[in-house]
């Protein structure tokens, strides 16, 4: 069995990231070799965000407050959170959901889900989707402005 402490987490911090959306990240499950259930500690410094406002189409997500008063967005508003407090977002637009730190005081999150490949997200604010497939390759944000038909740059063969 491999366990782990997530009371110091070795955060990593994607320096590509926006600032709006610089948190630090902890994945646990690759650390524990889940397959079925991901989980992440996040650390949120004052004015930072996890990831834009979004909802899954194949995943349901769970939010555990670890420290700190993070807001949380969902389709009925904002709320301040508090140690201790649980979400959950099911999947589609009721489960959409933004978690920001608005404070001074950095905040920490564990976030835990299901995990699903395939899968999508989508991002109402900016009206984009992701798909999600395993492959970087393939996998990719678009706008769904750029939706094209079925049968779209295809040619009938005899």
């Amino acid at each position: 069995m491999k366990r782990t402490n997530i009371g110091q987490p070795d955060f990593t911090w994607d320096e590509t990231d926006p600032d709006g959306f610089r948190a630090g990240m902890a994945r646990l499950g690759p650390l524990l070799g889940a397959a079925e259930t991901g989980a992440s500690v996040y650390e949120l410094p004052p004015g930072q965000a996890i990831c834009p406002y979004h909802y899954e189409c194949g995943e349901e997500e769970w939010l555990l407050v670890l420290g700190g008063t993070p807001t949380l967005r969902t389709p009925e508003g904002e709320e301040r959170l508090a140690p201790w407090d649980v979400a959950c977002f099911r999947r589609g637009p009721e489960g959409a959901h933004g978690i920001r730190n608005e404070t001074d005081e950095p905040a920490r999150v564990l976030m835990f889900s299901t995990v699903v490949v395939p899968s999508a997200t989508v991002y109402p604010d900016s009206d984009k989707v992701g798909v999600w497939v395993g492959d970087p390759e393939i996998d990719m944000t678009v706008r769904r402005s750029a939706k094209v038909g079925y049968y779209d740059g295809e040619a009938a063969t005899d």
